[in-house]
């Protein structure tokens, strides 16, 4: 048996249309260096996401422009980016849910330092998360088996595992952009991973970095944070748990 296939022209080709990225642009090394928009029109299609055109603009009209990406499908957050006024992943907003017959505004995620175009300086975020301690204490010695963890237990923090650390949530928080100090929702969200894991014997000294003036109090339950997480994470509820973990001391 021959197998045969069919060319898209045979079935009808997608019709593509023209779009228009409105894009904030700087470049520190400019003669002038402040921050403008710049337009580009682009030939894309419906199902296309944002990242595809504006690949299409780097490779094709401006070699200059400069954005973070690398997986391209939603793992590892790096093209976190202000699209139509939100906190998006440029690799998972499509197109046609955006109206494209107007012009799509894409700018750098907020309160953190620009260094070039669509790139921010992610150290104060990582600052953050590094202070909470993000990682399993499980005593001075090693378990001589594997430490064991019900469903249920592990249900307890299965949420916040998802975290891929874009800073879309915490660049959502107007009290992040008002406050340097603000630990910021990610690293409220890690510390909560930790803090009801079963076999983690770090939770109190966490609850107490938390307890500082600049964290988990500053919170104002606006809910931008669980807007913005391109996981569904539910960011507000976390601190809110994190909250009354830290008043009556149960986890």
């Amino acid at each position: 048996m021959t197998a045969t296939t069919t060319s898209p022209a045979a079935v009808g080709e997608v019709p593509s249309f023209d779009v228009t990225l409105r894009i904030r642009r700087y470049d520190p090394d400019a003669a002038t260096p402040e921050a403008f928009w710049e337009e580009f029109t682009v030939s894309a299609h419906g199902t296309d996401r944002v990242l595809d055109a504006m690949h299409k603009v780097k490779w094709d009209l401006d070699g200059s422009l400069t954005f973070r990406r690398s997986c391209a499908h939603g793992i590892c957050g790096s093209d976190a980016m202000r699209i139509n006024g939100r906190n998006r992943l440029a690799c998972k907003t499509l197109l046609k849910d955006l109206d494209p017959s107007k012009p799509i505004t894409i700018e750098p995620i907020k309160g953190l330092p620009v260094v070039k175009d669509l790139v921010v300086d992610m150290e104060p975020f990582f600052a953050s998360y590094r202070e909470v301690m993000p990682f399993l204490i499980a005593g001075k010695n090693a378990p001589t088996k594997e430490r064991l963890q019900s469903a249920e237990e592990r249900a307890r923090f299965d949420d916040t595992t998802k975290c891929i650390l874009c800073a879309a949530c915490t660049t959502s928080c107007p009290v992040f952009w008002t406050d340097g100090q603000y630990f910021g929702p990610a690293a409220i969200v890690n510390a909560h991973r930790f803090i009801f894991d079963s076999r983690d014997e770090g939770a109190a000294q966490r609850l107490e970095i938390l307890n500082d003036k600049e964290g988990v109090w500053r919170c104002r339950t606006t809910f931008n944070c669980t807007d913005a997480c391109p996981r569904g994470i539910e960011v507000t509820k976390a601190i809110a748990e994190v909250k009354k973990a830290m008043i009556t001391r149960a986890f």
